[in-house]
């Protein structure tokens, strides 16, 4: 089918809906990030519900994908362009969502699209869809505590991605930092509305768990001034209305972390399918990998830009971490095993990967994020990835530096 036209006056979710409904099947492939995973869920399942047959996928590089034998008539493309649709923007879910709330109105889990907007580190209401209104009205609220996705407390604040801290990657260490403070160490279920004294007690330790977490990620003398406003994804949580996990922000996480370690997991997740504790397995995998590699990596400061270089971490999340958590620079690049992330904050990193890729990737000064060229590289938000072709960190670095200045 010809490509949608994104001057047609036509919103995203409009553009897709109407491919999609024209479609005998409909293939969905999306980065390996949880808000183009969860964007993809959302829209599957409304396809779902109608009869529309459809693929799905995780891939870095969705425009890649092209071309590869399927039968799709549509596709459609969720975290990058070069679908016959695309779902590009960041965060992708709301989008999404109003494309499922087209298809099918009943099918649409605002949910799972709440989920997406909070892994793409965005800020329920910040777009004009219902997709805010909508969760509330499913029931999900925002409560004392933390965004971990297990009910075992230690389990969560260990594994969390939404944050960095000294005991990271460390059950035992939160069991103690737990009792020591005489805090649960489970999540204890909503209260009835009579037992006033049982729900004060509750919403009690959940400020008091919040307040425990917020200091950990900052009380390394390593943590930079904005640490403590990156904490802030993992407090006070969204729960409730029906989410396969603890919190929202804890679901985001699990999303977020098998689309980049366990796609077939996330997809399955995503669709709505019994995938939940291969999921836990996959985000504690990755989350331990992550805060391992975050202190174990080669780390070098120059101005403007904090550099690590790292054989085994999950570069994406090591550069939102280091970002946040640790760099007194405002953009961040690290170097893994045939692939590099960056993130910034209020600085384009995606610009400056991308031509640091086109040096340096498999296409041989073809990367391009708008996949027409080699699709060695994307951005999404104040993140960034490249798949690179070299292993001389250094001359990537140089690179990254000179476009960054």
């Amino acid at each position: 089918m010809a490509a949608a036209d994104p001057s047609d006056g036509h919103a995203p979710g409009e553009s897709v809906a109407a491919a999609c409904r024209e479609a005998g099947l409909v293939r969905l492939v999306a980065t390996s990030d949880g808000d183009a995973l969860a964007a993809t869920g959302v829209l599957a399942r409304a396809l779902s519900a109608t009869g529309i047959p459809f693929q799905a996928s995780v891939h870095p590089f969705p425009a890649e994908t092209r071309g590869d034998g399927t039968d799709a008539d549509a596709t459609v493309t969720v975290g990058a362009p070069g679908g016959d649709v695309a779902l590009d923007g960041h965060p992708a879910s709301p989008a999404a969502y109003a494309a499922a709330r087209d298809i099918a109105p009943d099918a649409a889990d605002p949910t799972l699209a709440l989920a997406g907007v909070l892994a793409a580190g965005a800020a329920p209401g910040d777009d004009p869809t219902t997709l805010a209104d909508d969760a509330t009205a499913a029931g999900c609220d925002r409560r004392p505590g933390v965004g971990v996705p297990t009910a075992d407390l230690a389990d969560g604040l260990a594994h969390t991605t939404l944050v960095h801290t000294p005991d990271s990657g460390d059950i035992e260490a939160y069991r103690a930092a737990l009792a020591e403070r005489d805090l649960p160490t489970e999540r204890t279920g909503d209260t009835s509305e009579d037992d006033t004294a049982a729900g004060e007690a509750r919403e009690d330790a959940g400020r008091r768990l919040a307040s425990l977490l917020a200091f950990d990620a900052v009380r390394s003398g390593e943590a930079p001034p904005r640490a403590a406003d990156a904490a802030e994804r993992a407090l006070r949580p969204h729960a409730g209305a029906r989410c396969p996990f603890a919190t929202v922000e804890g679901y985001a996480d699990v999303l977020d972390a098998t689309a980049r370690r366990a796609p077939g997991t996330g997809v399955a997740l995503a669709l709505g399918h019994d995938a939940r504790e291969a999921a836990l397995d996959a985000w504690r995998e990755h989350a331990s990998a992550a805060h391992h590699a975050l202190r174990a990596a080669d780390t070098s400061r120059y101005d403007g830009c904090v550099a690590v270089v790292t054989r085994t971490g999950p570069v994406e999340t090591v550069a939102r971490l280091v970002r946040d958590f640790r760099s007194p620079e405002p953009a961040v690049l690290v170097i893994g095993d045939g692939e590099a992330a960056a993130a910034g904050d209020g600085v384009d990193v995606g610009e400056p990967l991308r031509a640091t890729a086109a040096a340096g990737g498999p296409s041989g000064g073809r990367a391009s994020s708008d996949g027409s060229g080699g699709g060695t590289s994307h951005a999404r938000g104040e993140t960034a990835y490249a798949r690179l072709d070299t292993s001389d960190p250094t001359g990537l670095l140089d690179a990254f530096r000179e476009e960054l200045a």
